[in-house]
Parts: structure tokens; C-alpha cells; sequence
């Protein structure tokens, strides 16, 4: 991906970036530009890697292609973090009943 321009204006804390996203030019505002400049990298890099892999060369195509790619990476994410918090309130969940449990004893005894 090419990066022209760099920071164009800033504004209310929001600064503009002119990207290139598969050799289109698009002006994008944001209040990071190295945020946004990574993730036009990220949409521009899965473009072009669909584009290696089909013999399509219909841009949008190519786009809502990259898209699926990224939405496919998000649910695994998304489907790992969700087991992980699950695990993670289940453990708290147990705990705060183990220290209630001993605090409660604790109570009795003294």
C-alpha cells in the first residue's frame, strides 16, 4: 500500500490521510492516522492477496472477496475471545463463592 500525502488537515481532533487501497486514492478521517494507515494497509494487503489467488480483476469483486476474508478472521477472533471471557467468568465466578464460602466460615469461627 502506498500512503499519499500523509496527514492532509486536522479538525476538531480528527486529522484527514489520503490511502491507497489498491491502487484507488480515497481521503479518510480519523483521529489516528497511523491507525487508519494500518488498516488501509490490512484492506489493501487482503485485496491483493484475493487478487493472486481468482483470475477476477473486477475491483469490487475483489473487495467484497477481501471483506469476507476479514469478516471470516473477525468471528474466529471473536469466537476465541468469547470462550476466553467465558472461561474467565466462570473461574471468577467460582472464586468469589470459595472466598465468600471461607469468609463466611471465617464469620462463624470467630
Amino acid at each position: 500500500m502506498r500512503v499519499k500525502g500523509g496527514k492532509l488537515s486536522q479538525n476538531n481532533g480528527s486529522s484527514s490521510v489520503r490511502v491507497e487501497i489498491f491502487d484507488q486514492a480515497y481521503n479518510l478521517r480519523g483521529t489516528d492516522p497511523e491507525y487508519i494507515f494500518k488498516l488501509a494497509e490490512l484492506v489493501d494487503s487482503k485485496m491483493r492477496a484475493v487478487a493472486a489467488q481468482t483470475a477476477t480483476v473486477d475491483s469490487q469483486r475483489l473487495a467484497v472477496l477481501a471483506a469476507l476474508n476479514i469478516a471470516d478472521e473477525y468471528q474466529v477472533l471473536k469466537r476465541k475471545y468469547d470462550a476466553i471471557a467465558g472461561d474467565f467468568s466462570q473461574r471468577t465466578s467460582h472464586l468469589t463463592d470459595a472466598l465468600d464460602e471461607v469468609l463466611s466460615d471465617g464469620r462463624k469461627a470467630g
